[in-house]
Formats: C-alpha cells, structure tokens, sequence
C-alpha cells in the first residue's frame, strides 16, 4: 500500500514539478522567488545529462539520509533532483531540449517523481533499525536548530543588513512571533515585506498600509490559532 501510494503521489507531484521547471524558460513576467533558484541551476548543468544526474544526485543522497532520519521528504526532491533527473533522461544523448516541451517534461517528470518518491519514501526499509534511531535523534535536533535558530539568524541579518527602516520592522515583528509561535522566522519574513514597502513608498503609501493589515491580520490568526491569547490572559489574571 504504501508502494502504491508513493507512485500516485510521485506520478503527480513529479510531472508537476518538472512541468513547472520547464515552463520557467518561457514564464510571463512574474513567477515565484524559489523559481529562480531552480532555474539558475538548471542552467548552470547546460543540459547536459551528466551534469543534470550528478547534481541531482547529491541532493537525492542527502535527502534520502533526511528521510531516513526525520521520516519526511526536503524540498529539495521538488525543486532539485526531480527537475534536474527530467532534464538528464530527456536530454540523454542530446536528442531533444528540455527546454522546448512541457507535455515531456510531465511525463518523464511524472516517471521520474514516481521512482524518487518510492526510493525516498521506502528508504527506512533499507537499513537496521539502531542505525535509522541513530539518524532520526541527530537529524531531527539539527533540523531544529537549523529552523529555529540558524534560518531567523540567517534572515535578520540580511534584514538588518538591507537598512535601518528593514531591520527595525524585521526585529520588531520577529520578537513578536517568537513569543506566539517560539519561530521567530515567520516575524523576520514579514518584517522584510512591510518594511521594505515603508523603506520604498513610505508609512502613509496604500500598498504599505494595505500590506501592514494582512501582515496584522495574520499575526492575529497564529495567535489564536496556538492558543497565545489564553496564554496571554493567564499571565494578566483572567
């Protein structure tokens, strides 16, 4: 069952993925920051298959130890091995440009997703259970730590880096969401978006006042949603 599962999902998220990754050559005007990052590897392989494996290669290695580990896939099976593994059969004997064609980037992508996701997901079965405990207790506090201290480190220092306006606003709402959520990443994300607006069109500018009011709204949402105003009202005496 979970074979069958994995190759469903695979099959999916696999021609996605791939579709998506080719569509980027020729994408309208905006597309999603985390796009760019896909690209410019793909680019960086030249479509060259053995460049494609490899550097797919490593990521799948790297994720493989991750879900041995923490039992979940990375990101890193979406935007890096699946993409770059489509472009490498499709690609293989420079027959064809992955570039060119959506409609075989979804299928060689789906095929593709489908071996990824059943190798990944069926990882755990491949080694003694003491050595995947072993992974699982060291990855998983790594995990942690990277998302909760490196990552907000990492972001409020590109934050405080990018102006005084940036900054401010980053470490103020950063502080704000470590309290409700105990991440104060979420804060520093959204303190780069209110404050950048602020820095470039001004406290009293609509978009900023537009954009500070959905920032509000959900900051209020998480608050609630993880119980922060019982909490809240504990502390005051109600």
């Amino acid at each position: 069952m979970i074979v069958f599962e994995s190759i469903i999902v695979g099959l999916l998220a696999g021609g996605a993925a791939a579709a998506g990754a080719a569509r980027m050559f020729r994408a309208p005007e905006l597309q999603g920051m985390g796009a760019f990052r896909t690209l410019g590897e793909m680019n960086a392989c030249n479509g060259d298959s053995m460049s494609h494996f490899s550097f797919g290669l490593g990521f799948f290695i790297t994720s493989a130890a991750t879900a041995i580990g923490t039992g979940a896939l990375t990101q890193d099976v979406l935007h890096r091995i699946i993409p770059n593994w489509t472009a490498a059969v499709i690609n293989l004997g420079g027959k064809k440009d992955y570039r060119k064609s959506i409609s075989s980037n979804l299928v060689v992508g789906a095929v593709v997703g489908a071996v990824v996701f059943v190798l990944l997901i069926t990882a755990s079965q491949l080694v003694p259970i003491e050595l995947a405990n072993i992974a699982r207790q060291i990855l998983s506090t790594a995990a942690n730590n990277m998302i909760n201290i490196v990552m907000p480190l990492l972001f409020l220092w590109a934050a405080l880096d990018s102006g005084k306006t940036i900054g401010t606003w980053s470490l103020v709402l950063a502080g704000v969401m470590q309290m409700i959520s105990g991440n104060s990443l979420p804060g520093v994300i959204f303190g780069i978006l209110v404050g950048s607006l602020a820095q470039e069109k001004g406290t009293k500018d609509k978009t900023f006042r537009t954009m500070l009011i959905v920032v509000i709204v959900m900051i209020c949402a998480i608050a609630y949603f993880r119980g922060f105003h019982t909490k809240l009202l504990g502390l005051l005496g109600f």
